[in-house]
């Protein structure tokens, strides 16, 4: 059995084409029971996210099962093959594995180190259980998947810096203040990552928001959505000293913040710090306020910089997840390797061998005055009720080896004989890991 991953992303196709090929994701039973009941496609998985789309199946049929999925693909959202085809990637076996961990691990993603993937993988294999259109190999495969996410999450520090604006102002401010819980923030402007920037400081725990914008209903509108409060624009230089952070973003094409008001500003907080982020262009902060004591300002150029040096370092922290997903592809393989017939007849009789032997020279050892050929005739019985047990196992595997299910044949022996010691068993199926 062969695991073929058929999808296109970002990398890939505009987003006018991954929306055409986008699953709705609360209909997802009519395409998965669509996608398994094409021929030779036995387990099926979609992931559709903003910027991905893929299908994870099992075939025994590779060239034939992928081309069926990018069928499959093209039919289901009426697009033209021919159309669609030039953005679609494939991959099988190894390399089929070695793609799917690494999107797994937010290694494929826009930004590397996000953490929304992880989920919207758990997300699509809740809806692949739920509908019945994973089984043995899949339900496996995924939940390696998943702990090989939560090992490149531990044992890197690929997601621990920021890598956007809006966040890279918080890790700042972060350093500046310490504990940001007994601080107040103030947007000047309502720009859109100005607005995020906000957001990120009230998941961060700030005390209270102040908004002021040269349109006071849109100050209002926005303090209501932060349980904050808004400020005449005409007066805000006045409600300045009641803020620790400032975020400025508006369209002014002069200077709003000057030098001479920052200095009484910080006279009236009695020298206690504040911190301005200017994220407008033109800036609205003249950048003589960073000379006034107590006081730090940083503009895009200043945020930008952070952010790269934090995407150089995720990048050096990938690299660590690379070599660990090396280690995970060889432990998953050779699980996946174990459900082929040959193998395990062997291990079934290697192991009945085991037993039939360990057996025989127990009761040998005990029973002195059997002679030599009675020791050779009850070889000779044991090896034949061992070679009685095998036969229907033996020709069973053999004729399912030839098509149908073989995996749950093979996967229910080496459970229930325990062929498979040498490979660690996953997390139970029943539950998704967190």
């Amino acid at each position: 059995m062969n695991i073929v991953v058929v999808g296109l992303s970002h990398k890939t196709a505009s987003v006018d084409i991954r929306e055409k090929v986008a699953f709705a994701p609360n209909h997802m039973e009519k395409p998965l029971q669509e996608l398994v009941a094409l021929p030779d496609i036995t387990e099926g998985v979609i992931v559709s996210t903003c910027n991905r789309v893929e299908i994870y199946a099992t075939t025994h049929d590779v060239a034939g099962g992928m081309a069926r999925l990018k069928r499959f693909l093209a039919d289901y959202h009426t697009i033209p093959l021919e159309t669609l085809e030039p953005h679609l990637y494939s991959h099988y076996g190894e390399a089929a594995i070695r793609h799917v961990f690494r999107v797994a691990s937010s290694l494929d993603s826009m930004v590397v180190g996000e953490p929304q993937i992880l989920g919207q993988i758990k997300t699509s294999y809740g809806y692949a259980a739920e509908f019945r259109s994973s089984g043995i190999i899949l339900n496996r495969f995924l939940h390696k998947a998943f702990s090989v996410a939560k090992r490149v999450r531990t044992e890197t520090r690929i997601a621990s810096s920021a890598v956007s604006v809006s966040f890279a102002a918080v890790e700042l401010a972060k350093k500046i203040f310490g504990d940001l819980t007994d601080k107040t923030v103030m947007l000047v402007g309502a720009g859109e990552m100005c607005e995020l920037a906000a957001k990120h400081f009230l998941n961060n725990g700030v005390r209270g928001v102040m908004v002021t914008n040269r349109t006071y209903e849109r100050a209002v509108r926005l303090a209501e959505e932060f349980g904050g409060r808004p400020v005449n624009f005409d007066d805000f230089i006045e409600q300045l000293h009641k803020a620790d952070i400032i975020l400025s973003s508006t369209g002014a094409t002069h200077f709003i913040i000057g030098a001479r008001d920052v200095e009484e500003v910080i006279r009236r907080r009695r020298q206690k710090p504040m911190f301005f982020i200017d994220i407008a262009v033109p800036r609205d902060i003249d950048p003589k306020v960073n000379d006034v004591q107590n006081v730090y300002l940083y503009d895009m150029d200043d945020l930008q910089g952070v952010v790269a040096t934090n995407l150089e370092q995720r990048n050096k922290e990938a690299e660590k997840a690379e070599r660990i997903i090396d280690q995970e592809i060889g432990q998953f393989f050779k699980w996946l390797s174990s459900l082929e017939v040959t193998p395990t007849i062997v291990a079934l009789r290697s192991r009945f061998e085991e037993v039939r032997r360990a057996e025989l020279e127990k009761t040998l050892a005990t029973w002195k005055e059997l002679p030599p050929d009675g020791q050779k005739r009850l070889e000779a019985l044991t090896s034949a009720i061992v070679n009685k047990l095998l036969h229907n196992p033996t020709s069973t595997l053999k004729r399912t080896g030839q098509g149908g299910r073989t995996d749950l044949y093979v996967d229910a022996l080496r459970q229930l004989f325990e062929l498979e010691t040498e490979v660690p068993q996953e997390e139970e199926l029943g539950e998704l890991e967190e």
